[in-house]
């Protein structure tokens, strides 16, 4: 069990870094479209709470052994 989870959070980085490049573009497309402030802060909060989560996982990585 504890090897699956681990293997889970090896992965999930991949995935993070992918939604924060998906969200970078959604940022500039909305700056450019001149988006609501409503739209630019959800981008914002989206890209920080990714960063957030890739150091989640780096710690809890590190935290688990490897």
């Amino acid at each position: 069990m504890k090897s699956s989870m681990l293997h889970f959070m090896r992965s999930a980085i991949p995935v993070i870094v992918a939604g924060l490049i998906l969200w970078a573009i959604a940022l500039v497309v909305s700056i450019l479209a001149s988006a609501t402030a409503k739209v630019i802060l959800t981008c914002v909060f989206a890209i920080t709470l990714g960063l957030i989560g890739i150091r989640y996982t780096k710690r809890r990585e590190k935290r688990e052994g490897n």
